[in-house]
């Protein structure tokens, strides 16, 4: 996308890093098939805070759950077979994981244990769910991304109601990544990667959408990844290969252009308890820190 001369760039500083001893370079399943078959020590995703301040992100090739806390210290709670990708905090302190090979599922901090949530529809394993959010009624957003993209656009928009129903929103989606919902509820933001895009997705009163639009476009060999949305009404979007946050205004309009510190695989992004953003970094298992006055 054309940035205006206007719209700043502002600086990260490393918040925290994934300790070594924590760091596995194998090749896993995950490895052959997202980077080419080489060993990859971990890919940070799914920033999301509790209420105590603890930061939990998900190792996707790994299979693992790691808590942050206040002070920096990194705990291992979760180490199991899948492809934890998305993470979103129920109100009851649970936190729902978007599975690339086990659908959604939940994890209790209180116990640390594991349960499914929703593995199937209609008999079929999803192409690979990605990432998720709760709206404030409970209803659950996510989306099954799969290895679709411009030469398969079949990826999907879910929403599981609080009553168990399941809706498909969208179905020709070009690798749907992250979504965040508007602050009235009444549109869904979806990345779509393989699109170097962000659809916006107008939800209807009877339950579905319609007049599905571009809102903004990128460029670059990766695309949109995670997003999330700023009580001022901003978009933030973490770019997979541009390294960088960025910032767009009510109509898509460069508001500013969050740079890495680090790497360029920009992932997704969480705004802090006490301020600021927080984003992952992932390809040098980083967690960054910006200064937001709208977060």
């Amino acid at each position: 996308m054309s940035w205006y001369p206007q719209a700043p760039t502002l600086a990260t500083r490393v918040h925290s890093e994934m300790p070594a001893h924590f760091r596995r370079a194998e090749v896993t399943e995950w490895s052959r098939a997202n980077k080419a078959g080489h060993p990859i020590d971990s890919f940070l995703e799914g920033p999301c805070f509790d209420e105590a301040g603890n930061l939990y992100v998900t190792d996707i090739p790994h299979g693992r759950l790691f808590c942050v806390a206040p002070d920096g210290v990194w705990s291992l709670v979760a180490d199991y077979d899948g492809e934890p990708n998305g993470l979103a905090r129920h109100p009851d302190g649970r936190l729902f994981i978007a599975d690339y090979k086990n659908g959604i599922l939940a994890f209790d901090p209180s116990d640390r244990t594991i349960a499914p949530v929703l593995t199937r529809r209609n008999g079929e394993r999803f192409k690979g769910v990605n990432d998720l959010v709760f709206a404030r009624n409970g209803d659950l957003y996510f989306t099954d991304q799969g290895q679709t993209g411009l030469h398969d656009p079949t990826g999907r928009v879910f929403r599981l109601r609080i009553d168990g129903r399941l809706d498909c929103l969208l179905d020709n989606g070009p690798s749907p990544n992250g979504l965040v919902l508007s602050a009235a509820e009444d549109v869904l933001f979806v990345a779509m990667t393989r699109d170097n895009a962000i659809w916006r997705l107008p939800l209807l009163g009877d339950g579905g959408t319609a007049k599905v639009g571009r809102f903004a476009s990128f460029h670059g060999t990766s695309g949109p990844d995670g997003l999330a949305m700023d009580p001022a009404g901003n978009l933030l979007v973490a770019h997979a290969s541009l390294g960088a946050v960025f910032v767009l205004g009510r109509q898509g309009e460069p508001v500013a252009r969050i740079a890495s510190c680090r790497g360029s695989t920009v992932t997704n992004i969480t705004l802090g308890p006490r301020g600021g953003l927080f984003i992952t970094e992932s390809s040098s298992g980083s967690i960054l820190f910006a200064d937001w006055a709208a977060a």
